[in-house]
């Protein structure tokens, strides 16, 4: 399993990439490994206010659905508008693959976030 050392991660599976004031989203590779082949992928409105640990979009496989959940509180920046349309690019590319940006109204909740380190421990990996 790939767990980039620059990216930070959830215990349930998210990761997040800081850009200044936003908070890139997408899913782990482990996580999109685990759903097998996603086919449906629900993203949140831009301008949605969202808050940390609660659900904000929603994804489906063959096998599982499964909510995604906000890392961060603050507002929906932007959605990758592509992914709708191709959501198996989330299995392909699963780093590349952001869902959501967030703009964060509290950038002190980065801290309660995982290194990679910790979260490959949590992983078994």
């Amino acid at each position: 399993m790939k767990v980039p050392d620059h990216l930070k991660y959830t215990a349930t599976h998210e990761w997040v990439r800081i850009e200044g004031d936003l908070a890139a989203v997408g899913i782990t590779d482990h996580a999109q490994a685990e759903l097998t082949d996603i086919v449906y992928l629900e993203l949140p409105a831009p301008g949605k206010q969202v808050t940390a640990k609660s659900p904000v979009a929603a994804i489906e496989s063959v096998k599982a659905a499964s909510d995604i959940y906000a890392p961060v509180s603050g507002e929906i920046a932007e959605v990758n508008a592509a992914l709708p349309g191709d959501p198996g690019a989330v299995n392909a590319r699963p780093y590349e693959s952001w869902m959501f940006k967030i703009r964060m109204s509290d950038p002190g909740e980065l801290a309660a976030l995982q290194d990679a380190d910790a979260y490959r421990k949590s992983i078994g990996g």
